[in-house]
């Protein structure tokens, strides 16, 4: 199960729609990092697991638990049933990453490549976060994204223990 009995909250990654096995993978090793309790991701629109993002992975994808589910709309539905905040990430958001609480159980979901977030998943977030950008490049790689993401949370938990 993703989200068990734990003395942390949970923190689980959702993946909407990502295509590219690659940014999987580097999802799924940066996740694995974070040390994330899951990450869900869709049966339908997104890449599998594949030897491609098990290779970019590097082991990850055997050690942390991955759920692919038929319905996403009904999979966040029941994680906030569970007690989970859903974050939505966007780089067109007014509220930044950084001003969001992201100390409690949470679900995290990256959009994905050019598209970002789905129309349905976002109405069903509590609130949507971007991360601020200093330079000329409007949006980062989704991996990328993620990871800056995962350790925002990371940053916020331990600096409540």
């Amino acid at each position: 199960m993703l989200v068990e009995e734990s003395s942390t909250p949970p923190l689980v990654l959702i993946l909407d729609g990502i295509q590219d096995p690659h940014n999987l993978g580097a999802c799924l090793r940066t996740a694995d990092a974070a040390g994330v309790t899951g990450v869900i991701i869709p049966r339908d629109r997104t890449v599998a697991v594949t030897n491609v993002a098990r290779t970019v992975a590097c082991g990850a994808a055997e050690k942390i638990p991955i759920a692919r589910v038929t319905n996403l709309a009904r999979c966040l539905k029941q994680l906030k049933d569970l007690g989970l905040w859903i974050i939505g990430t966007g780089d067109e958001e007014a509220r930044s990453l950084y001003e969001a609480d992201m100390s409690g159980p949470l679900g995290i979901v990256i959009g994905a490549e050019g598209k970002g977030v789905r129309r349905l998943t976002r109405e069903l977030c509590d609130y949507l976060v971007s991360i601020p950008m200093q330079g000329s490049v409007s949006c980062l790689n989704l991996s990328v994204a993620a990871g800056v993401t995962l350790f925002e949370a990371v940053r916020q938990r331990q600096a409540k223990l």
